[in-house]
C-alpha cells in the first residue's frame, strides 16, 4: 500500500523548529516522513536526522522518501519514549530539535487491515508495532465489562461507556468478537438512535479508547516529554503535536512543571526551594489548524501544536 499522509501544522512545526543546517533533529513519530522531509529539506549534508516509528512499514516507506537529501539519517524501530538509549546507542549527546506528532498516522486509519479504522470491515488489531502480541482482539474480548467502562470513558470519553461495555460483554456470549465491523454494530446498538445522529461517528471515541489502550500511548508519554526535554542541547527546541484531551494536558503539564518547577508555597517571599527552570514555554497556548488547513484536512480538528526550549 502507498503511504499517504497529510501533515498536520507542518508550516507551524518547521517554524518553531529553528533548524538549522548541521543539526540534529528527531522526528520520533516518523510516520510517512511529511514532517521529517521538510525537515530534511532544511538540513546540509552535515545535518542530522534520526527518525523514530514503532510501525516497520513506516520506516520503510520513509526511508525511501527521504533518501533524495542529502543529511545523514538514522531510522530506528522503537517507541520514541526510549530517545534516551537511542542516542547512546549512537554516541549522540544532545539534539537541536524534536517533534512527536501522537496518535495515529494517516497511514495506519487507511490500511484498512490494520484494524484502527471504523469505516472498514478487518480483524481488531489496532497495533501500531507489528512486532508486539497484544491486540485489540485481546482487550474486546478479554476485558471485563468494568475495564471495557474504564478505558472506554476514561480515553475516548464516551458518555454511552457503560452501555457499549456492556452489549461487548453480551456480545461476546454469541462467540469472539473478531473483526471492527461487528464491533462498530455493538457499538451502535448500545447508542440510542438520537444520540447517534449528533456528532462525530458513534464509533469514533470507543475505537480511539481501544487503540490508546493497546498500544500505551498515554502511559509513557510524561516522562518521554521530560526524557525529550534533558537531551535537548541549549536553545533546542520540542514541537509536541496532540489530538486528544488527556495526551494535550499531560503535555502541557509536564511542559509547564519544567518551566516552573519551584516547590515553595505560594506566600513565600522568594525562591528557598532552589529548583530552577530549564525550558521556557515558546507558546503560552496551544497553536491550532488554520481554517485553510482545516477545509484541505479535516483530521487535523482536533490538534494542538506546544512548543518549549531549553534555556
Amino acid at each position: 500500500m502507498e503511504f499517504k499522509h497529510t501533515s498536520v501544522l507542518l508550516e507551524e512545526c518547521i517554524e518553531n523548529l529553528n533548524i538549522k543546517p548541521d543539526g540534529v533533529y528527531v522526528d520520533g513519530t516518523l510516520g510517512g516522513g511529511g514532517h521529517a522531509s521538510e525537515i530534511c529539506r532544511r538540513l546540509s549534508k552535515d545535518g542530522l536526522l534520526i527518525g523514530i516509528d514503532r510501525d516497520r512499514d513506516a520506516l520503510a516507506a520513509s526511508q525511501l522518501r527521504l533518501s533524495g537529501y542529502p543529511c545523514k539519517k538514522l531510522f530506528v524501530q522503537t517507541n520514541y519514549s526510549d530517545i534516551r538509549q537511542v542516542l547512546q546507542e549512537f554516541g549522540i549527546a544532545n539534539i537541536d530539535g524534536a517533534l512527536l506528532d501522537l496518535g495515529v498516522s494517516s497511514f495506519q486509519l487507511d490500511n484498512s487491515q490494520r484494524g484502527f479504522s471504523y469505516m472498514h470491515d478487518a480483524p481488531l488489531d489496532m497495533r501500531m508495532s507489528q512486532d508486539d502480541n497484544f491486540t485489540a482482539y485481546d482487550v474486546v474480548n478479554s476485558y471485563d465489562q468494568k475495564e471495557l467502562r474504564r478505558i472506554i470513558s476514561g480515553y475516548g470519553e464516551e458518555k454511552w461507556a457503560s452501555r457499549i461495555a456492556s452489549f461487548i460483554v453480551n456480545g461476546r456470549k454469541d462467540g469472539p468478537i473478531e473483526t471492527t465491523g461487528r464491533l462498530v454494530e455493538l457499538i451502535k446498538s448500545a447508542i440510542p438512535a438520537k444520540a447517534r445522529r449528533e456528532g462525530p461517528h458513534p464509533a469514533k471515541r470507543t475505537f480511539q479508547a481501544i487503540r490508546i489502550e493497546v498500544n500505551d500511548e498515554l502511559g509513557q508519554l510524561k516522562d518521554a516529554i521530560s526524557e525529550f526535554c534533558d537531551v535537548l542541547a541549549p536553545g533546542g527546541r520540542l514541537c509536541v503535536i496532540s489530538f486528544h484531551s488527556l495526551e494535550d494536558r499531560i503535555v502541557k503539564e509536564t511542559i509547564a512543571q519544567r518551566a516552573n518547577p519551584c516547590t515553595c508555597p505560594a506566600e513565600f517571599p522568594v525562591c528557598v526551594c532552589g529548583k530552577k527552570a530549564d525550558i521556557d514555554k515558546i507558546t503560552k497556548k496551544p497553536i491550532l489548524p488554520s481554517k485553510e488547513e482545516l477545509e484541505i484536512n479535516p483530521r487535523s480538528r482536533s490538534a494542538k501544536l506546544r512548543v518549549c526550549e531549553k534555556i
